[in-house]
């Protein structure tokens, strides 16, 4: 038994560090946890074989067999803790109850836990002036992204709550600080290359402008393409801009932002840009308005809307929904388009990312219009749903909860 015990740890150490190595994060973590539960359970043994050493009755067989198995098992267990203990991310193995059993050197980096006095100790009440003391008192149910590490402003933290063994939980808090601040530098790339070419690109679309293709015949098709990509290109930049604001913002300064209106808006935006190619119908059952940034939610709203446009052939309908869900309230936008194959779904937000490179080309889209609803749609606590199907169509969906809904009858008061 001592030899399948040694060969168990030794197994489960090298897969362990081989997922981690590997990047992988839950499955390492649970390895982990298995570690520390055998930490815990050799242990045991260890001071269960003191006791029965210390016991006057105590008559070791094959002594010296029992003395090479246990040198074994107890070099094991030294190894295993060596790195279970040094793994960077933190790892802390909970009871049901979130009182602290085991864990690692990380942790006490990351999380302030201090040994041998919070062993034992509610995890819950030793974090309770950070940001993990709410998660925690709430089931920490979903993990939790960029926060501060507990009395370490300067370091940012994701953090997950798995379920282990019988009714355990394991914690495992992994340092991002280097991918945030990452981030932060493309963000201020991105931003200032943006705001760099804004200026030549006015230009340059101003002298185009002032070309007229009459008095060179033969440069028409090329001064109408030189004129359109310049366009393009102009809208970009603003798109890219638009998101470098959103991304750099914590909230919206809330405004009563009447639907009735700006649904009008949005369907004479729609007949447009359409020009009769398409039929344009609008359905508005809310009898709601919104609270929040009238700009932005028109700038999100109308994304969608020209989306549907651009890629709905000629013939098709665009169809404008405005209606009650529940306690909240769902903007959306459906189309008789091409659709969407499904394993595209997930990634329409990102930027520029596209599902057909030429037919976006095609209709001029920037390929940051979904980005842009999404991070709108974030700052105000609602959430986008994608439904598609293939030769059939999509239907966009921006649903609202009940606190950023006011009633028809509250007037012009926000």
């Amino acid at each position: 038994m001592p030899v399948l015990v040694l060969w168990l740890v030794l197994g489960l150490l090298g897969g362990g560090l081989a997922g981690h190595f590997a990047g992988g994060h839950a499955p390492a973590g649970v390895t982990v946890a298995a570690l520390a539960e055998i930490v815990l359970l050799l242990s045991s043994i260890r001071h269960l074989r003191r006791a029965m050493i210390a016991s006057p009755s105590f008559s070791p067989p094959t002594h010296d067999r029992f003395m090479t198995r246990t040198r074994r098992i107890a070099s094991s267990l030294r190894d295993l803790r060596s790195a279970a203990g040094n793994l960077p991310d933190a790892v802390v193995l909970l009871d049901n109850e979130q009182h602290v059993r085991w864990f690692n050197h990380a942790a006490e980096d990351l999380l302030g836990l201090r040994r041998p006095q919070d062993r034992g100790s509610d995890l819950h009440e030793r974090l309770r002036h950070s940001d993990l003391a709410g998660w925690l008192e709430d089931g920490a149910r979903e993990p939790l992204n960029d926060i501060p590490a507990p009395g370490r402003p300067d370091r940012h933290l994701n953090v997950t709550l798995l379920p282990f063994g019988r009714r355990q939980r394991l914690l495992l808090a992994r340092d991002i600080s280097d991918l945030t601040r990452l981030e932060q530098i493309r963000r201020d790339f991105v931003a200032n290359v943006s705001h760099e070419l804004r200026t030549p690109l006015t230009v340059i679309h101003g002298y185009l402008e002032l070309l007229d293709p009459e008095d060179v015949p033969e440069l028409a098709p090329v001064l109408g393409e030189m004129r359109a990509q310049s366009k393009r290109m102009g809208q970009i930049v603003e798109d890219l801009l638009t998101l470098s604001r959103l991304e750099t913002q914590e909230h919206v300064s809330d405004e009563r932002v009447a639907m009735a209106p700006l649904l009008a808006t949005l369907r004479k935006e729609a007949e447009a840009l359409s020009q009769g190619r398409h039929r344009v119908v609008l359905e508005s059952t809310a009898e709601t308005d919104l609270l929040g940034s009238p700009k932005d939610l028109h700038s999100a709203f109308s994304n969608l809307v020209s989306n549907a446009v651009r890629y709905t052939p000629a013939g098709g309908t665009i169809t404008i929904r405005w209606q009650r869900q529940g306690d909240g309230a769902v903007y959306s936008v459906s189309d008789t388009g091409f659709g969407i194959p499904a394993n595209h779904l997930s990634r329409l937000t990102e930027r520029f990312y596209r599902v057909s490179s030429s037919r976006s080309r095609d209709t001029g889209g920037t390929g940051l219009g979904l980005s842009i609803v999404k991070h709108v749609l974030n700052l105000h606590q609602a959430r986008l749903q994608i439904e598609s199907t293939p030769g059939q169509g999509s239907t966009f969906s921006c649903h609202f909860g009940r606190e950023r809904l006011l009633g028809p009858s509250a007037g012009d008061e926000g």
